[in-house]
């Protein structure tokens, strides 16, 4: 299989690609998970993050194979196309865009509305759009002139937003109740699966991060080295942060939806806490567009570069800084205009199940690759134990959780699916390359 000869520089490490990853994951969700997830399971929803930390890490551990063999700019879009051609190239491709884009416009409006709130400042459509415009643009710059100072950032970013968490994890053991923590019931398997559901959504973001193998150093053993410790890591968090949070509010927990790690933090050590956590959650949020800047803009290189998006000047690479600063240019601006429109709750859900999707078939290239391509013998690339009962059992979780989506997400889901399928085959038609 040949790679992409993109010229693109290998300078991202495993600290970095970690940060990376982990920055795109512990986005906006922390801070509102606890009280969703304690909503739906009470003091039971401990279980639901290790139920869902095994699914996950069944998910990842296909990501890992995957990453380790096939080591191009473009991630999780470049895993499907080398593995089952054009077609399901495409369709990941702008499915996977899609989310991102307007997953990342939603949490640009997320930062604002924290930013009108704390500063008790009206919501003026001029500031709105001017914040958007520096946001955007700076990391656009950032990521244009120079690879090193766009993995920098996000190091500086992930260290930054850890920070807040770690301490409200520390300082908040002490006022964990042992009572607050015990299980009324066991919780019936439909709402795990429902709860999970919401949990994965909550650790994706891998598949974003991987955008920038072809940049990385040492892929065979970098790549799947960052996966699996960059998920052991999310996972750790998560259960400290939920199980501090149900210890210290108990059964309220749930009836704090928009900040309750602000109101956990309000009620260890007082008001300056919830300010802190709120900064904090502004940090996370900035962390997790800055990741993306970085990350995303490579699909649209690697599927310019395999002529998947019909746009020659988007596998172009600057002739200085050796970034591809027209797809960077183009997805910040993409992001700034879904932005400033506003709105995303329709979009949303779609992002959500194209993830789940993507991820299906990332478990189903696994088995592809074994058994289409012999990468084994040639270097030295992860190989997950047991065979193929890992990806097949990746596989049958994926369609559990995906069962679990309401007929509304289906059908917008299939629709998507439809309309790209019918513009891929006309643009691949003989009458339109005629033209």
């Amino acid at each position: 299989m040949k790679g992409i000869k993109n010229n693109l520089k290998r300078e991202i490490g495993l600290l970095g690609l970690s940060a990376n990853i982990i920055n795109i994951v512990i986005g906006a969700g922390i801070f509102v998970l606890p009280a969703i997830v304690a909503a739906g399971l009470g003091s039971a929803s401990i279980f639901a993050y290790l139920f869902c930390g095994i699914l996950i890490t069944l998910i990842m551990l296909c990501y890992a194979e995957v990453g380790s063999k096939i080591t191009d700019t473009g991630g999780v879009y470049t895993y499907i196309e080398k593995s089952f051609g054009k077609y399901p190239g495409f369709l990941t491709a702008i499915l996977f865009l899609f989310a991102n884009i307007t997953g990342t416009a939603a949490v640009a409006n997320a930062i604002i509305e924290i930013i009108f709130k704390t500063f008790s400042i009206g919501e003026i459509q001029a500031i709105r759009i001017l914040f958007f415009l520096i946001l955007f643009g700076g990391l656009a710059y950032i990521n244009i002139i120079g690879l090193r100072r766009g993995v920098g950032l996000v190091k500086i970013i992930t260290i930054l937003k850890l920070a807040p968490l770690l301490l409200l994890v520390i300082i908040g053991f002490k006022d964990v109740s042992l009572i607050n923590l015990q299980w009324e019931a066991v919780p019936p398997f439909q709402k795990i699966g429902a709860t999970s559901l919401i949990l994965f959504f909550a650790f994706s973001g891998a598949g974003s991060a991987l955008s920038v193998s072809g940049e990385v150093t040492n892929p065979q053993k970098t790549i799947p080295r960052a996966i699996l410790l960059s998920t052991l890591i999310v996972l750790i968090i998560y259960i400290l942060i939920q199980t501090v949070s149900q210890g210290v509010l108990g059964s309220s927990l749930s009836s704090f939806v928009e900040n309750p790690l602000g109101e956990v933090a309000n009620h260890i050590v007082g008001p300056i806490g919830f300010t802190l956590l709120t900064i904090g959650a502004a940090v996370s949020m900035f962390g997790n567009i800055s990741s993306k800047v970085l990350s995303t803009p490579r699909i649209f290189f690697a599927a310019s570069k395999d002529q998947i998006i019909p746009i020659k000047m988007l596998s172009e690479i600057h002739s200085k800084y050796t970034t591809p600063h027209i797809s960077i240019i183009l997805y910040a601006g993409l992001c700034f205009l879904f932005s400033s429109l506003g709105g995303f709750k329709e979009l949303v859900i779609i992002s959500s199940a194209t993830s789940l999707l993507i991820s299906l078939g990332v478990s189903f290239a696994v088995i592809k690759l074994r058994r289409g391509h012999n990468f084994d013998k040639k270097t030295k690339t992860f190989r997950i134990p047991g065979g193929y009962f890992i990806p097949i059992l990746s596989s049958i979780t994926i369609i559990w959780l995906l069962s679990n989506l309401s007929m509304n997400k289906i059908i917008a889901v299939g629709i998507s699916i439809i309309v790209l399928s019918i513009l891929y085959f006309l643009l691949n038609s003989k009458l339109f390359k005629r033209k």
